[in-house]
């Protein structure tokens, strides 16, 4: 499924906000920054086509306008939420030791992993700086400090997530629960929070606001496990890499509960064990395919799409509002990328 019309309409004055953001400086720290979001090659060059979605300020920006505010003045939260999506990205490699993203070299592979927390963590003050550029837009002072409040607790409860992720990587007795607990804060905390920031900068509507943050968080949870599904059977990306770093991943986690007997027992093994060869993500992911989770997973994520379509009839939008937002919750679940 392709990426819905409305994640071009903000992008070129996005791009540009986030440009200004970043500045012109020539030290090496904020070529780093500016590789990682894929503006230049890795001799500072200038290159085109190598960015991401920028799935979370598209979302942020499309509330504000569909609550009936302008979008331009949201603009720099728009870039302050995509530049903490990209902090957090940098240090997830690292965590990860991910050598790839987006086909390319990851900032620690190229520049060592010292720089590219120094290079995360600059990305993250520039997302605070980012923020009080709203002033600039005629947004007033109270309204800034509650977008700055929103956007801290959802870059802590990303923390929490990632903490409980890295956590289960040794335990095999992580459960659904365990991991909805994890997705919450991981995936889903921004997702939530891009929303309920643009509704916030486009309206007064305290139920709007409320409804358009609970969208965002069954959206995010909905995304989150298909994302598990596309890891492990997706043909665009490399299905064996959360297998080889043994997360637990929704279908892990479903098969590990229902597997039985001797198969089992194999599962158990070569996850304590750790995975090394490719023979052995073969042999799990066979294991997975004989126990359904990819099924089960892509129907957690549908219930998760239908509770986000419940809290957008709530809204009672104009029909071209509510089925723009409907093609992407709709995105959200069938998307192969």
């Amino acid at each position: 499924m392709d990426l819905p019309p409305a994640f071009d309409r903000y992008r070129p004055e996005l791009e540009e906000e986030l440009r200004v953001v970043i500045g012109n400086k020539s030290s090496p720290l904020y070529n780093m920054m500016r590789y990682h979001l894929g503006w230049v090659d890795e001799q500072g060059n200038p290159q085109e086509g190598m960015g991401g979605k920028l799935l979370r300020p598209t979302l942020c920006l499309l509330a504000c306008e569909t609550v009936g505010g302008d979008w331009r003045a949201a603009l720099p939260a728009a870039a302050a939420l995509e530049l903490v999506h990209n902090f957090s990205l940098i240090h997830d490699d690292i965590q990860d030791e991910s050598e790839e993203r987006r086909h390319r070299l990851t900032l620690w592979r190229r520049w060592g992993k010292p720089q590219a927390i120094n290079a995360g963590d600059a990305m993250y003050a520039l997302s605070r700086l980012a923020l009080y550029r709203l002033r600039e837009r005629g947004v007033p002072d109270g309204k800034v400090l509650h977008v700055a409040h929103i956007l801290d607790e959802a870059c802590l409860r990303l923390c929490e997530g990632q903490y409980l992720d890295l956590s289960y990587e040794d335990r095999l007795d992580i459960d659904v629960d365990d991991y909805l607990e994890m997705i919450e804060g991981k995936a889903a905390a921004l997702i939530e929070c891009s929303l309920h920031i643009g509704a916030l900068l486009g309206t007064e509507n305290q139920s709007l606001i409320g409804h358009f943050q609970r969208f965002g968080k069954m959206l995010g949870l909905a995304y989150q496990i298909r994302d598990d599904v596309l890891g492990i059977w997706g043909k665009k990306k490399a299905h064996d890499t959360d297998i080889k770093k043994r997360k637990k991943t929704f279908p892990v986690i479903y098969a590990l509960g229902r597997a039985e007997g001797k198969q089992r027992e194999k599962l158990l093994t070569i996850y304590q064990k750790g995975i090394s060869e490719e023979g052995e993500v073969f042999e799990v992911i066979k294991a997975l395919d004989s126990l359904g989770p990819q099924k089960y997973a892509q129907k957690m994520a549908e219930h998760y799409y239908l509770g986000s379509l419940e809290e957008l009839r709530a809204m009672n939008l104009p029909a071209q509002a509510e089925d723009e937002l409907r093609m992407i919750a709709a995105f959200f679940v069938e998307r192969d990328y």
